[in-house]
Parts: structure tokens; C-alpha cells; sequence
């Protein structure tokens, strides 16, 4: 009988794991109250162009321009940007829990994340995120977003890992079910306890 493959490799979501959604809905309410917008247009406006924000094909400047800056205004773009970097947050207790685990069992740890560009950027020099992560297969780094495969593909081949030595830490049930179909395990991120009860479940504890 064949030896299971030791999991040696953990896949993490950014946004709903490590941090808060970077420019999620509750996001966008608090800015069109903030700044007397028009919360229905502006929703309609950022359905239309977020994904092709998130896949790299455009620049912040041209996503505020076509969803908020498409009129005059009275408030700055740089206002306004930095409204959206103050909404990410961090979950102090995943990344302290992260940084234990890889030290412990010498994991190799990779991001997983639909963001764009300069949210994603922010977001990993302000919580030093990379003083864990190894590195980061971002949608606008490689112009795919989940659920499409290719994403978790491009991070097995990066990894050089087998899909049965990876587990996947996700906030979303539909990604942890499309990288199911890929071999690689899941864990649904539900709250700190849950992750972390599952994890020793699996052999990881601190």
C-alpha cells in the first residue's frame, strides 16, 4: 500500500483569511456615504469593470475613473484611495498563527487571491505579508481570477508540488470545491477557531 504524500505546501486566501475583503460591498457602502454617492450607479458601475480591475488589465486610476471619477467631484482621487486602503484589516491571530506553522513544519506557503494591482500591493507591504508567504499568485499578477483553474494550476507549477501535499485555506466554498477537483484539499474559513481546530485535525499545531 502506498504511503500518503506529506502536505508540505499550504495555498492562502488573502482577503476573508489574513485580512478583511480589500473593496468588497460594506466597503463601498461606507464610501458612497462617506462621499454622497450613489450607491445603486456606483455598484452597477463597479460590477461592470471590477473583474477586469482584478485581472490586471487596467489600473486603479481607471477603475475610479469609470466608476466614480466619470464627473466632477468634490473630494480628491487621492482621498478617495486612501479611504479604500484604510478599509483592509487585519486577522492579527491568522497571520501570527501562519508564521508559527511555517517556522514549526518548514511549509512553503503561497497566496491565492483574486485582487488588483494596487490593493494587492498595499495590502502585503502593510501587513508584511511576505515575511510568510513565499509568493503570490494574484489575479492581476497572472490575469486569471478564480474559480478558474489555471490559478491553482500556475501555483502547483510555481510550488513544484503535488495537489495531495497542499492545503488550501479559503473563505468562498465554490474555490475550495474547484480546487477539490484538482486534488488539493480545503479548508473553508469560517473564523479563527474552526481554521485552527482544522488544521490540527490534519496534523498542523502550535
Amino acid at each position: 500500500m502506498t504511503a500518503p504524500l506529506p502536505i508540505t505546501t499550504f495555498f492562502l486566501d488573502i482577503g476573508g483569511v489574513l485580512l478583511t475583503n480589500g473593496w468588497d460591498q460594506i466597503s463601498r457602502k461606507k464610501a458612497a456615504d462617506k462621499y454622497g454617492l450613489n450607491y445603486e450607479e456606483m455598484d452597477e458601475r463597479h460590477h461592470l469593470t471590477f473583474d477586469t480591475y482584478e485581472e490586471g488589465k487596467i489600473s486603479l486610476d481607471t477603475y475610479l475613473d469609470r466608476v466614480v471619477f466619470y464627473q466632477d467631484r468634490a473630494f480628491s482621487r487621492d482621498d478617495f484611495k486612501n479611504f479604500m486602503y484604510s478599509q483592509s484589516q487585519p486577522f492579527p491571530e491568522m497571520i501570527k498563527l501562519m508564521h508559527k506553522l511555517k517556522a514549526k513544519y518548514n511549509l512553503e506557503i503561497a497566496a491565492v487571491s483574486n485582487e488588483g494591482r494596487e490593493l494587492t500591493v498595499y495590502r502585503v507591504q502593510e501587513y508584511q505579508l511576505s515575511a510568510f508567504i513565499d509568493f503570490f499568485i494574484s489575479s492581476c499578477f497572472v490575469h486569471y481570477r478564480k474559480p478558474d483553474e489555471d490559478m491553482f494550476r500556475i501555483a502547483l507549477d510555481i510550488a513544484q508540488v503535488d495537489p495531495r501535499q497542499v492545503i488550501y485555506i479559503e473563505d468562498r466554498a465554490m474555490f475550495v470545491e474547484v480546487a477539490k477537483n484538482l486534488g488539493i484539499r480545503g479548508i473553508i474559513q469560517k473564523d479563527f477557531e474552526t481554521t485552527r481546530k482544522a488544521l490540527e485535525e490534519l496534523g498542523f499545531s502550535v
